[in-house]
């Protein structure tokens, strides 16, 4: 299911909605440890889990520079929040009768040529941690994010219209 994107009065807010069978603490768990979110989130490596610590996101570009993102958030198995460049991203976990709900918010400052981009990217990197829960691992779809990247370009561009 595609995130919603909406206008808010300091920028925009992309949220996206998922249901999973899993406990919590199983999906707490893919979010924040390492060799976990490796499968599903290969950029980044969590230094130190806790508010006001470091995530590092390698940029996978060969020089093996890696940019320090700060966790501004953290309750464990509830919330991780953290910097993305001039953004915030915040992962919401709440028990569900038939497992949880994870709520993935993106705070975006302003709307760019990269926004469809990063939407189609959490978009696929959530069906990859979907997977890795059900207990697959797959590569990095890169049609099917071409796919979603197309779909929301026109979420985006909607929305820019009516801003």
């Amino acid at each position: 299911m595609i995130a919603s994107l909406q206008k808010t009065n300091d920028g925009y807010l992309a949220q996206f909605d998922r249901t999973l069978q899993y406990s919590i603490e199983s999906v707490w768990a893919a979010l924040t440890e390492n060799d976990k979110l490796a499968i599903w989130m290969p950029n980044l490596q969590v230094e130190q889990l806790r508010k006001g610590g470091v995530i590092k996101f390698d940029m996978k570009d060969g020089t093996g520079k890696y940019i320090d993102i700060e966790i501004t958030d953290c309750q464990p198995n509830s919330v991780l929040e953290f910097t993305w460049g001039n953004d915030h991203v915040r992962f919401e976990l709440t028990p569900k009768p038939e497992g949880s709900l994870l709520v993935l918010k993106e705070y975006i400052s302003s709307i760019n040529d990269h926004t469809s981009k990063d939407l189609a990217g959490w978009h696929i990197c959530l069906d990859l941690l979907s997977a890795l829960l059900d207990g697959h691992v797959m590569e990095f779809p890169k049609d099917e994010w071409q796919q979603w990247y197309e779909q929301y370009a026109v979420v985006v561009k909607q929305l820019q219209g009516q801003a």
